[in-house]
């Protein structure tokens, strides 16, 4: 979801600076301005981290900004009731109930500085006296309320914006480490803080499987974690790998005097904890403590991102209070970011449309300029024998133009050899072949991971431009079981769109109505949305000019090579690629299928045509009464227009009939395009002395 409209002029939001300017030489009216910029960007961030579970910046970046907000306020008197620095982020989205907590689940003060952490203890000490700490790991997934009542779990209640949240009790139940029912004396009430997380092994394991199926693959473990505890579909919740560590006791009929008492009877009940947990006596024992985690942290099964300090007697505890935003009695002292240096986890292998495998390192999640990296392109198997990398090593992550990262260099050498790329497809099992540097799988439009961006291409816009059919719908209907090859697309009924989530019974009707005008597409078109190798718009306008028909260029393309070479743009590696599709028995009975349900117009060339239309661009949408949309598009190309899918600057003229698009209509308001009806267009074409029959 993209950030408000309103918001996108705040420099806090993409990319923000954290070299900020020293407050004494900021004016009262600049840090007013600094302070409500950074408040809309703090909210902001804090709706995109715990609702919608996709951050646009690091969590260092977010600490940053956070502590200068805090800074301003105090040095300018400028608190505020309302100010993120006095609640909790976050609100609870509105597809499950809104539960609120028996108690407020508060965030952590925390800071990366040794003088910070030793500046709580001596608040601590200065208030109650000498404590001891109890140590744990900060976990990096979900915090998350489950409360038992008579020890049956009643409730599993996300954080939400610490004083309620969203009900997720049903998917709660799916989690292997969620008892239903608590074991040995447990209290009559009990609420208790957890964290859910997806462990790191079973993270990289679902992220490959991801890649590989053609999905985008989630960010880190944390968002993972967050996108399927949300999912609406408890089935979906029970796949993935979800755990539970259980770490605090927000409410209870019988407390125990010290945190560590507490923990320790959690096993009891059936409740699971960490056991990296530790009792110190002091401060430099908890500063030792994190510095011990700090070294292993990349060897253990669960992300966390620093250790939480708190204060184990209860009775001092509660002497030491809270503030709006934290408990006073615990602070988090955190790691420094991973930045650009980071293992490699594990490699996935992603297959194009074309069939084209690419690499991609699957990485300790690091800090690369501000933005939070998982994977690293390897772009081919002479790349990664070059740099000679491999599962296991320790890499150096770039950002390629600040967007696309990939993986520079070999830091540490963690394993022997290169990354082999396997000899049969991932995702069909077919044979790997090489092209020079390149490497490709043979299975064709038989490979789902082909057939599921083959359909996208076939919808898309160099393809037969369906509106309302883009990838994720695609994906939806496929993991629907509603399309297992593309002449699939003109058996959907009705009743197979309406039932899935978020189809209504108008945007049915539009899709349909898309898919119907196709049966009959320009021959160019079609030739183009097959996907063929090397053959984009422009050749399969030369190929449809050439053969006219495509019965004629399948008769070619099945025969020599040597048949196409004649074509302009058409060259012998171009020819060979679209001799070896059709030879493709899976790729021969997709076509097979497709032409069951489509006729491609036959392309004529009329001597007497002129350029009556010469230099227009035309848009075509929804369906036409009098033609299809697909003779529209040819009778304009034949007077000299152009006929392009999508609306820019650069077209004159939007023909929309029914049922037309909602997304070529704006576009064409945003670039000032006229709309013409049907009968306007027909009128248009008479006024420029185009015959019509």
């Amino acid at each position: 979801m993209p950030v408000a409209d309103e918001n996108e002029d705040n420099p806090y939001l993409r990319d923000p600076p954290t070299d900020f300017a020293p407050l004494e030489e900021l004016s009262a009216d600049e840090a007013e301005r600094q302070v409500e910029l950074l408040r809309e960007a703090i909210r902001e961030h804090d709706r995109r981290y715990y609702v919608e579970s996709e951050p646009l910046i690091a969590d260092r970046t977010y600490d940053a900004l956070f502590a200068r907000l805090r800074d301003l306020e105090a040095e300018f008197d400028l608190t505020h009731p309302d100010s993120p620095t006095r609640s909790v982020g976050g609100e609870p989205i509105e597809a499950f109930d809104t539960v609120e907590h028996v108690a407020p689940m508060l965030s952590i003060d925390n800071s990366g500085e040794e003088d910070a952490v030793r500046e709580f203890d001596e608040r601590v000490r200065r208030e109650v006296g000498e404590v001891q700490y109890v140590c744990e790991p900060k976990f990096d997934g979900v915090s998350m309320e489950f409360v038992y009542e008579d020890g049956s779990l009643a409730r599993a209640v996300t954080r939400g914006d610490g004083r309620e949240g969203d009900d997720v009790t049903r998917n709660a139940r799916t989690i292997g480490s969620v008892p239903q029912q608590l074991h040995g004396e447990y209290p009559e009430t009990l609420a208790v803080r957890g964290e859910v997380y997806m462990p790191k092994d079973e993270f990289q394991k679902h992220n490959r499987e991801r890649i590989e199926r053609g999905e985008e693959p989630f960010a880190n473990p944390r968002n993972a974690t967050a996108g399927t505890i949300r999912r609406l579909d408890p089935a979906v919740v029970a796949e993935r790998p979800l755990a539970v560590f259980y770490f605090d006791v927000l409410a209870a009929s019988d407390l125990e005097d010290t945190h560590r008492d507490e923990l320790e009877r959690f096993p009891e009940f059936g409740l699971r904890t960490n056991d990296r947990v530790e009792v110190v006596d002091d401060i430099e024992g908890a500063i030792d403590y994190r510095n011990r985690l700090l070294e292993i942290r990349d060897g253990l099964d669960y992300e966390i991102d620093g250790v939480v300090i708190k204060v184990d007697d209860r009775e001092a505890r509660e002497e030491l209070g809270r503030t709006a935003r934290h408990d006073r009695w615990a602070f988090a002292y955190k790691f420094p970011a991973r930045a650009e240096v980071t293992p490699i986890a594990d490699v996935a292998v992603q297959v194009g449309r074309t069939g084209r495998l690419t690499p991609v390192a699957l990485l300790e999640p690091v800090d690369v300029g501000g933005v939070t990296v998982s994977r690293a392109s390897l772009h081919n198997p002479e790349e990664i024998e070059a740099k000679n990398v491999n599962v296991g090593d320790t890499v150096r992550v770039q950002r390629a133009g600040d967007v696309i990262p990939y993986v520079e260099e070999v830091v540490e050498k963690g394993s022997e050899g290169h990354y082999e790329l396997p000899e049969t497809c991932p995702v069909c099992d077919s044979p790997v072949e090489r092209d020079g540097p390149m490497a490709f799988c043979t299975g064709g439009l038989g490979c789902d991971a082909q057939l599921r961006r083959s359909i996208e291409y076939y919808a898309g816009d160099d393809g037969l431009d369906l509106e309302g059919l883009g990838e994720k719908s695609v994906r939806q209907l496929v993991d629907a079981g509603l399309l297992e090859t593309v002449a699939d697309l003109y058996e959907l009924e009705r009743e197979n769109l309406t039932d899935l989530e978020g189809w209504g019974e108008q945007s049915a009707e539009n899709l349909l109505a898309e898919i119907d005008a196709s049966r009959e597409p320009p021959l160019p078109d079609f030739l183009s949305a097959l996907g063929i190798p090397h053959v984009g718009p422009t050749t399969a306008r030369e190929l449809a000019r050439e053969f006219g028909t495509f019965a004629e260029f399948r008769e070619a393309a099945e025969d020599e090579p040597d048949c196409l070479e004649g074509v302009d743009d058409v060259g012998e590696t171009v020819a060979e690629t679209i001799h070896e599709f059709f030879a493709s028995e899976a790729n021969a009975a997709v076509v097979d299928d497709v032409l069951e349900h489509v006729s491609p117009q036959e392309v004529t060339v009329d001597a007497d045509t002129g350029g009556e239309l010469e230099g227009l661009t035309f848009v075509f949408t929804g369906s036409l009464a009098e033609m299809t949309r697909g003779e529209a598009q040819e009778l304009v190309e034949a007077h000299g227009a152009n006929a392009t899918g999508s609306v820019s600057g650069n077209t004159n003229y939007l023909v929309a009939g029914e049922n037309p698009g909602a997304t070529k209509q704006q576009d064409a308001e945003d670039n000032d395009v006229p709309i013409l009806e049907e009968g306007e267009f027909r009128a248009l074409l008479e006024e420029e002395g185009v015959a019509l029959e």
